[in-house]
């Protein structure tokens, strides 16, 4: 039972310090749509999802009005397309995007993740087809959303796939370039996907879920912000103490939502993931989190340490709020959407190396990074696979959305809109990975993966 002071700080939250629902994400298995005939599979894909959603947007527009909580996003997430396209054996699947695309405006979601495929341990021709398709994918769809995953822990990283996805990213690029390069904002490159992630844009259906789930993802960097004004110039223990009390309540909110929208939609509830997911608003921050707890700007000495706090502490809160924390859960650090971060950039405080420490100890990675239109594919490669290690040998996810912005150099602005934001350019390193990125095969997995 929620108490009535507990109602009281809700609608405060709410009210000044941007709390929000992020995102209800229903997640739909695609495997019974599986045909060999693409257009048979397309119009069963279709079906599935119009069906499954059709009253998603409408039960989360009514949760808004009944419990007064802002619910920004309502998406959808499907099994990864390379895993339930693969028996159609075609030789693009931009049909099956311009599918998804088409049920998803249907029901009226944000976006719809899945045009995804698994490659750890290298690539089926399903696979292959998949990767091939997602720049024309990504440019001739609004609303899809695609991820690969190209390294565990547990198999290693498949640098043939590292070496294509750079080329990828760059083809992608090209292909949106009338509008900001958006294409690669809907495009992350994974290490240690995980199956049950309701945000964008890696969100998809894992293969060992049920037919359909609810996932909801919470968000709350002002609240933590606004809670820590409280305790300004206390020890580290305080500081600790009290973001976890505030990821609590702010995971309750959540649970909340999610019990609601499961029973309403009569489909299983999954997790709350309680990431930390900045907007541009002034203060919806992580960076203006960080100045709170006592640097001048992200990027500062001491932003890595500051991070691994919050990021530890969220977590901690959360499980006490809920049984079934999942998805990525911590504290997001994309560039683009942060206000503070943006500001931090333009100051030079923050760099992209820094950003790659810092993702040692976040929820994901190098999120929403725009550079210069003229970085090779093979460099973005090589971004990937140092990104890809950290979360290989730390056993954590980490992903790669960057955005090389065609015809436009360091320094200068491009503007995504919405969630999405916009980003200064940042200058990324030009010294020549090629060689490296071009020897191809497996990095095996780290020794300490071998657990059984």
């Amino acid at each position: 039972m929620i108490s009535r002071n507990e109602i009281l700080e809700t609608n405060k939250m709410i009210q000044e310090e941007n709390l929000d629902v992020r995102t209800i994400t229903m997640g739909i298995s695609l495997l019974d749509c599986a045909d060999s005939d693409i257009d048979r599979f397309n119009e069963k894909v279709y079906k599935k999802i119009t069906t499954c959603a059709k009253d998603l947007v409408k039960v989360g527009e009514q949760l808004e009005k009944e419990f007064g909580i802002p619910i920004v996003n309502k998406r959808i997430s499907v099994t990864p397309i390379a895993i339930a396209a693969a028996g159609c054996k075609a030789d693009s699947y931009v049909s099956v995007a311009k599918t998804l695309d088409r049920a998803a405006k249907e029901v009226g979601v944000n976006f719809i993740g899945g045009f995804s495929a698994l490659v750890h341990k290298g690539c089926t021709e399903s696979d292959r087809v998949l990767i091939d398709s997602i720049p024309e994918a990504l440019s001739v769809t609004d609303v899809v959303c695609s991820s690969v995953n190209i390294g565990t822990s547990r198999n290693g990283l498949d640098m043939d796939a590292v070496r294509r996805m750079g080329e990828v990213i760059k083809e992608t690029a090209e292909q949106s370039k009338d509008r900001g390069c958006i294409g690669c904002a809907k495009l992350v490159v994974f290490c240690n996907a995980v199956e049950d992630n309701p945000f964008m844009a890696g969100a998809f259906h894992g293969v060992g879920g049920k037919d359909c789930v609810i996932n909801v993802g919470v968000s709350g960097p002002g609240v933590v912000k606004r809670a820590l004004e409280e305790c300004r110039g206390a020890d580290f223990e305080t500081l600790c103490e009290t973001i976890k009390k505030t990821a609590f309540k702010i995971t309750r909110v959540g649970q909340l939502v999610a019990q609601e929208a499961s029973k309403r939609l009569g489909v299983p509830f999954g997790i709350i993931d309680l990431s930390l997911a900045p907007t541009p608003a002034i203060g919806d921050s992580i960076a203006e989190i960080f100045q709170e707890m006592g640097l001048e700007q992200a990027g500062a000495p001491g932003t890595t340490a500051a991070l691994a706090i919050l990021n530890d502490n969220v977590k901690k809160g959360g499980v006490m709020a809920s049984s079934y924390v999942g998805g990525l859960s911590g504290a997001f650090i994309p560039v683009s959407e942060d206000n503070g971060m943006i500001e931090a950039t333009k100051l030079g405080a923050l760099t992209l190396e820094k950003l790659e420490a810092m993702t040692c100890v976040c929820s994901v990675g190098l999120d929403m990074i725009a550079i210069p239109g003229d970085t090779s594919a093979a460099t973005i490669s090589g971004i990937i696979a140092d990104e890809a290690a950290i979360g290989m040998v730390n056993n954590k996810t980490t992903a790669v959305r960057l955005i090389p912005v065609i015809g436009k150099g360091v320094g200068e602005m491009v503007e995504f809109g919405g969630l999405l934001g916009y980003a200064p350019i940042m200058p990324v390193n030009t010294f020549s990975c090629e060689g490296f990125i071009g020897r191809g095969g497996r990095i095996p997995a780290p020794i300490h993966s071998f657990k059984n």
